[in-house]
Order: structure tokens, then C-alpha cells, then sequence
């Protein structure tokens, strides 16, 4: 269980070094972005290998009902995630236009998803401390730059590439789970 805590607690902690300590971050230079693609690769590392030896206790186990309620926010969330994919001053989705932050806010359908489908400690450490984080960056982000200004639609072309970017990863995403033993088809 502890490289499952040590791994969030550098997940969150890499992630928001830039927001709660800007002028350190601005000194590392270029070479800032490497040490914190490396602590992000070793969070990851900590987090899976944490998360498939962590014991604890069962509150809940997953159903057919939950099993569904988590695909369906799957679904929603991949595609919210993909409408903030777009490089910034390009034209994006309808959503995209709408939503300032899509990819944290697809990234927290996604850990809420799992947090109902998955009733046990190691869930609600991982899934609960990555919402957290999640929830915690926009925050941050409204707090520091309040001003937003909504980018331009795509049309209908930007609506078409979203969906199908989506809906490949998400496939994708499922037979990986699949493949690691974890049925998300129920």
C-alpha cells in the first residue's frame, strides 16, 4: 500500500510543483521538464505496481449495474478528455468551447467512474487521490489566470475527429484492461 501513497503523492506532487512553486520551476530551465517527465514515469511505475499488490479492505464489489454506470462515464469521459487535445489556438469541438478545462475534467469522470465501480482501499487511494488532484489543478488554474477566453469551433470536421480519436482510444484503452485481467465489459 505504500507505493500505491507514494506514487499519488508524487503524481500530485510533480504535477503541481509549477503551480505552488513557480519561480523554482522557472530557475530549472529545460531541463525542469525532463525531471518532471521522470518523477510523472515513476509516479506512474509506483501507482501500478502499488495499486496491483496493495491489500485492504472491501467495501463494495462491482455489478452489472455499476459495471455499466462506469462504461457509460467512460464513454463520456474520453470524449471530453479528447476536446481539449487540441493545440492551443486551434479550432476545437463544440464542447471543447464550452468546458475550460476538458482534459481535467475528463480525467475526473474517468477517476469518479472508477471510484464506483471499484469499493476497495486501494481504489479510493488511487482513483480518490487522483480526483483530488484533478478537482485541486482547476482550482488552481481558475485561481491564478481567472480570464478565459472560449477557443473557436471547429465545426463539423472538429466533431467527426474528436469522436473517432475518442472512441479509438477508449477501445484501446478497454482491450488493455482486458488483456491485464480487468473485464471492463463486466
Amino acid at each position: 500500500m505504500i507505493l500505491l501513497i507514494l506514487g499519488v503523492a508524487l503524481w500530485i506532487a510533480a504535477h503541481l510543483f509549477k503551480r505552488l512553486a513557480p519561480e523554482a520551476r522557472a530557475q530549472m530551465g529545460d531541463k525542469g521538464k525532463g525531471l518532471v517527465a521522470l518523477a510523472l514515469f515513476a509516479s506512474v511505475v509506483l501507482m501500478v505496481l502499488g495499486y496491483r499488490w496493495a491489500g485492504g479492505a472491501f467495501y463494495w464489489g462491482r455489478s452489472p449495474a455499476l459495471v455499466g454506470i462506469n462504461n457509460l462515464l467512460m464513454v463520456v469521459a474520453f470524449y471530453i478528455y479528447a476536446s481539449g487535445a487540441t493545440p492551443p489556438g486551434k479550432p476545437r469541438n463544440w464542447i471543447g468551447t464550452r468546458l475550460r478545462h476538458p482534459q481535467l475534467i475528463g480525467f475526473s469522470i474517468w477517476a469518479f467512474g472508477h471510484l464506483i465501480v471499484n469499493g476497495d482501499v486501494a481504489s479510493f487511494i488511487l482513483f480518490g487521490g487522483l480526483l483530488a488532484w484533478a478537482l485541486a489543478e482547476i482550482a488552481l488554474i481558475n485561481r491564478a489566470e481567472p480570464d478565459w477566453t472560449p477557443p473557436a469551433h471547429g465545426g463539423t470536421a472538429s466533431e467527426i475527429r474528436i469522436a473517432v480519436i475518442a472512441a479509438v482510444v477508449l477501445v484501446v484503452v478497454m482491450l488493455i484492461h482486458n488483456w491485464l485481467g480487468y473485464r471492463p465489459w463486466g
